[in-house]
């Protein structure tokens, strides 16, 4: 039987009844007491000219200016903190959160053409970490359309927007089609869709993604900087020539309170299973030629 929940924001109600028969709150009801705090909340962000990363007054001092108690002081900054508006550290307090980033993986390209710049314009930069050459996990080969034991170059870069670290990628492109890559132009920042385009006229004409929401490993928390408990959303994706061959076999980790996917339009995929969500990976065959 489902959970009856009775509280002081809320009339009884049915706490988990499903979609179909929830009755939707017309538009002159009361506003209950967390949205009045949400509603203080962001008022004082905006009147006192708060920046990301500035800190909040301590809940009972918003409990005080909105009139409410503490429950409704934690409901409130419950919902902003799953909006991204405010980030909440233990023992520490509650501090405006960083607006978030809208990015289109649907769109054709390297990372720069589906991930503009950040909420205040800030530029994309990055770092090579590794360049080495190895043998790809079955996902990835079948994904690249490899006999087993070719070998794939596998690049991991870390992208960083306004100095924050926020996109890992890696990346799997078969040495059959990919014979030889710039180290100086990658670690310079450059482009490496730009270099297959110019130095080899590889151009993706359509891409397969999916994407899931997981934890990250100890190096993606490292590398990312996350705290706590962060979730991240794992992207894979394989990108096809015109003449539908695949050149490249990616996977990018974001942090999943930083950004907002929008995609538009997709058709069904052949390279990419979700079943496989979990297997991505390249073993060396070599020392790495480049360490971050």
């Amino acid at each position: 039987m489902a959970r009856i929940v009775v509280g002081e924001d809320e009339t009884p109600a049915v706490a988990e009844a499903p979609a179909a028969n929830r009755v939707p709150r017309g538009p002159g009801r009361p506003q209950l007491r967390y949205e009045r705090t949400i509603a203080l909340v962001e008022d004082l962000i905006a009147s006192r000219n708060l920046q990301p990363g500035d800190l909040l007054p301590p809940g009972h001092e918003i409990a005080r200016l909105a009139k409410v108690s503490l429950i409704s002081v934690r409901r409130a900054l419950d919902e902003l903190e799953r909006s991204g508006r405010v980030v909440r550290h233990q023992g520490v307090g509650t501090f405006v959160g960083q607006p978030r980033i809208v990015t289109e993986p649907s769109r054709v390209g390297d990372l720069l053409a589906t991930l503009g710049r950040g909420p205040g314009g800030e530029a994309l930069t990055t770092t090579l970490l590794s360049l080495d050459r190895g043998l790809p996990d079955p996902a990835v080969r079948r994904a690249l359309d490899l006999a087993e034991g070719e070998l794939v170059w596998h690049i991991v870069r870390l992208r960083r927007i306004g100095g924050r670290a926020q996109v890992l990628e890696r990346s799997a492109l078969p040495l059959r089609i990919v014979p030889e890559l710039d180290e100086a132009w990658l670690r310079a920042g450059r482009s490496l869709y730009g270099f297959l385009a110019e130095r080899l006229g590889l151009t993706a004409s359509r891409e397969e993604q999916y994407l899931h929401v997981g934890t990250p490993t100890a190096e993606e928390r490292r590398l990312l900087e996350l705290h706590g408990h962060q979730p991240v959303v794992r992207l894979r994706g394989a990108s096809v020539t015109a003449e539908d061959v695949p050149f490249d076999c990616f996977e990018q980790v974001y942090p999943a309170s930083d950004f907002v996917f929008y995609i538009s339009g997709a058709s069904r995929g052949e390279l990419l299973a979700a079943s496989e969500s979990m297997a991505w990976s390249v073993s060396p065959v070599a020392a790495s030629r480049t360490s971050g």
